[in-house]
């Protein structure tokens, strides 16, 4: 007997996160129904910054002109001492943009949540019940049960292959799934003040992003996209968190930066910055994303982004597994991928937290004095982009091979015809075999043709053309040659580049992409592995 499916997969949850998720499904050609327990946005906005990687995701959906109303390139951050001495800087590198997108972003997650919901309406395929709660999963080897109940409280099941937890850091899925969430030992309440300028006011303000590592109170300041401005304030022992969050003390908190009649007061929360991570992030047909399987604190601006991440990640192997013939193995490449990453850039936030928020007068003397000798020694501060890691297991090529688990530049190039775009938007989101100006285009077809006669599965061939030279069709031209420096950088004649951008390995010459491309086949038609769980 056949098993009846009514989608592909069920996502639950639709904030950035699961909204991300459904687009991506829809856009690699799977079904969805996708769950969430409220009936709109929320209006006030959590999440204020993400990254280029991310931006990269949203522009691979087409968003990127409805966000740009809603966004703003970061800021560089300054860290003071409780003196006002400047004691760290973290910059962003300057153009040209590795990625093609400025290298961070502060937004409005009201209108992102909005734009990605408001393309999922356009998306066949992809089903949206809002107002609607899941009770209960229940996986088999086939797929998964998925058990719900409307606001009128009427009960229906769904039966789908996948299931994606998106459902955030008190996850209902995983809380009944009984499964452990790991402790990296950061726990730290802070007050999160949102407010709107009134026109004309905030002159006073810093014009740039600021730490102040203030023993008496850290606290954080941001300059959001328009007249956004947000302070996250670490709230005392002997303080109610509840109490804090009471108009009357954010304005007696903020009376420090700003007058009562400056500013409208968009939201005051209360929270817990934690550093957790799920030990099993699959449950057989069953997925945990965003909160739901990792928190981060938010000094590195990186919550949100470790989210979208999973979602790039897992979505086009579902998509493999789905409808390309690969193995049950890659689905287990999730974990491994991403774990590692996640508990770096968490390991990094949780540094910065521990110098934010240092509380002893003696240590942060001590802080303030090696901060400012590296600062002397390195005056332009830290490159935000040099503290994001890339994979170092999973779906790539073996070890040694070149930019294996780098992501693959998006440079600004034109075409054959003279149309000019981000090279993402000709070549889409497929596997791509990329090729050095000099590289052997008769070696590269031929190893894609063998590749095809072997059942591989289909890669897209993009032939990079010098400056100088004409463009032949099929062909691409960079208007700054930053992809090509990037491949002289790391000896490739070629590299082949996954869905999400990540670099399963390169070949130094051309007559080597044969081997690269039976490397990539062997893992794409794996057998499952024992799942990782984090010790």
């Amino acid at each position: 007997m056949t098993d009846a499916f009514d989608a592909d997969v069920a996502i639950v949850g639709l904030g950035p996160v699961g909204a991300t998720a459904a687009n991506l499904a829809g856009a690699h050609g799977l079904t969805a129904v996708a769950f969430d327990r409220a009936t709109a946005v929320e209006p006030r906005p959590r999440a204020i910054g993400f990254d280029q990687e991310a931006m990269r995701t949203f522009g691979g959906l087409g968003l990127a002109d409805a966000l740009a109303p809603h966004v703003m390139p970061y800021r560089p951050s300054e860290y003071r001492n409780r003196h006002g001495q400047v004691i760290k800087r973290i910059d962003t590198a300057p153009p040209p943009h590795p990625l093609g997108w400025a290298p961070n972003y502060v937004f409005l997650q009201p209108e992102l949540e909005k734009a990605l919901r408001q393309r999922l309406a356009g998306v066949a395929g992809v089903e949206v019940r809002l107002g609607t709660a899941v009770t209960g999963v229940r996986t088999d080897a086939g797929g998964a049960t998925v058990e719900t109940v409307d606001g009128a409280g009427r009960r229906r099941t769904v039966r789908t292959r996948y299931v994606l937890a998106c459902d955030g850091g008190s996850s209902g899925i995983r809380t009944r799934a009984g499964l452990p969430l790991r402790d990296l030992e950061f726990d730290e309440p802070w007050l999160v003040v949102d407010v709107l300028l009134h026109p004309g006011a905030g002159e006073d303000l810093p014009g740039t992003n600021v730490q102040y590592c203030e023993p008496a109170r850290p606290s954080t300041f941001v300059v959001g996209p328009g007249r956004l401005r947000r302070w996250e304030l670490m709230i005392n022992k002997d303080e109610d968190p509840r109490e804090m969050t009471e108009p009357r003390v954010v304005r007696e908190l903020l009376s420090r930066w700003l007058d009562p009649g400056d500013y409208d007061l968009w939201r005051a929360s209360a929270y817990r910055f934690h550093a957790l991570v799920l030990r099993q992030w699959r449950a057989g047909r069953l997925f945990f994303l965003g909160d739901a399987a990792h928190m981060t604190p938010p000094f590195l601006a990186q919550g949100m982004c470790q989210g979208i991440r999973d979602a790039s990640n897992l979505v086009w192997k579902l998509a493999a597994h789905r409808h390309g013939g690969a193995g049950d193995g890659l689905l287990d490449t999730y974990q491994r991928e991403r774990e590692p990453h996640v508990l770096q850039v968490t390991a990094t936030a949780k540094e910065f937290g521990r110098i934010i928020c240092e509380r002893d007068e003696t240590a942060a003397a001590s802080r303030d004095a090696a901060l400012l000798d590296e600062l002397a020694a390195r005056p332009g501060g830290t490159v935000r982009q040099s503290l994001i890691p890339g994979l170092r297991a999973g779906f790539l090529s073996p070890d040694g091979s070149p930019a294996r688990g780098g992501i693959l530049p998006q440079p600004r190039v034109t075409d054959s015809r003279g149309a000019s775009g981000l090279l993402d938007e000709f070549t889409g989101d497929a596997f791509r075999l990329v090729l050095a100006e000099d590289a052997d285009v008769r070696a590269a077809e031929s190893a894609l043709r063998a590749h095809e006669a072997e059942g591989g599965f289909p890669i897209r061939l993009v032939p990079l053309r010098r400056l100088d030279g004409p463009v032949p069709p099929g062909t691409y031209q960079e208007e700054v040659p930053l992809l090509a420096t990037w491949l002289r950088s790391h000896g490739c004649d070629a590299v082949l580049a996954r869905p999400d951008h990540y670099v399963f390995g390169g070949a130094p010459r051309a007559a080597e992409i044969g081997t690269l491309l039976a490397a990539a086949r062997r893992q794409w038609s794996s057998s499952p592995s024992p799942s990782p769980i984090a010790e």
